[in-house]
């Protein structure tokens, strides 16, 4: 048995002791992105091997959670994919509209810019005030950043290039306000937020949505959790409900996505068939 082999054997062990010590299963995540944050973790303690690495977490929680803390991705940014945003105000919105009160869920929302910007969009088409928006995510201080809605004023001429591409009504400014080195997210708009965790891997149903924002998360999953989560969101959303991805994620070739219309094929956004 190979040098390669005997990694393998080690990784495997590592993922199920997660599983079986903290109930975190990252077996079916993408394993190149797994594996590449392994390596990260063992080189900061200087270890050569993967098992001393499973040592550590099993006998350490704070360790652990610092690992499963690398694992999450929380690349984000404020209307992520202007375009995206623009088609949810001009597609969707007329039909969340329609509905006295309005569910949505925004899945692995990391830190939560994007929650924030569908937060404003609403509120500029006046639909904040009646909107519920749950966003979730399995990384506890991802949750706290977004919990506190406080981020670095150096990526505000960013956000607002996006805000303005997504055709923004107002101010971006008026919707944060500036102390020292950060902006502070506006109380207004963190009163819609419901931000809780949720594992997609182990979670189940959320509640009967009338949309579900999970962009840019299932591109870190192997095909059989990405079939999981369909089935999840599937469940988890009304009927005529709406479904928005990241620009590389189709649900187009799982079982359930005969339940689904392309609604807007190039922002990746479906609907859920309605009931004949």
């Amino acid at each position: 048995m190979g040098k390669n082999d005997l990694e393998t054997i080690e990784f495997d062990l590592l993922l199920e002791a997660i599983v079986r010590r903290y109930g975190y299963d990252f077996r079916n995540y993408a394993r190149a992105s797994i594996e590449r944050r392994v390596r990260q973790a063992m080189a900061k303690l200087h270890l050569e091997r993967i098992s001393e690495l499973t040592t550590h977490l099993l006998h350490d929680p704070q360790f652990f959670q610092d690992l499963v803390a690398n694992f999450s991705i929380t690349v984000t940014e404020m209307f992520r994919d202007p375009q995206v945003y623009l088609a949810l105000r001009e597609k969707v919105i007329p039909y969340l509209a329609t509905y006295p009160f309005i569910k949505i869920w925004h899945a692995g929302c990391a830190t939560g810019e994007e929650v924030y910007s569908l937060a404003i969009l609403l509120m500029e088409e006046g639909l904040l005030e009646r909107t519920t928006i749950y966003a979730t995510d399995f990384n506890e201080a991802a949750l706290e950043t977004a919990r506190a809605g406080i981020y670095p004023i150096e990526k505000i001429k960013e956000y607002n290039e996006n805000y303005l591409r997504a055709k923004g009504k107002c101010s971006f400014s008026s919707y944060y306000h500036a102390q020292y080195d950060s902006v502070i997210m506006n109380k207004g708009l963190k009163k819609a937020l419901t931000i809780a965790r949720h594992n997609l891997v182990t979670d189940q149903v959320f509640g009967e949505m009338h949309l579900i924002m999970c962009r840019n998360v299932l591109i870190y999953f192997n095909r059989e959790l990405q079939e999981r989560v369909f089935t999840l969101f599937d469940e988890s959303l009304g009927h005529g409900g709406f479904l928005c991805l990241g620009t590389k994620e189709t649900i187009r070739f799982y079982p359930m996505a005969e339940n689904f219309t392309e609604f807007d094929p190039q922002n990746k956004i479906y609907r859920k068939r309605s009931k004949s």
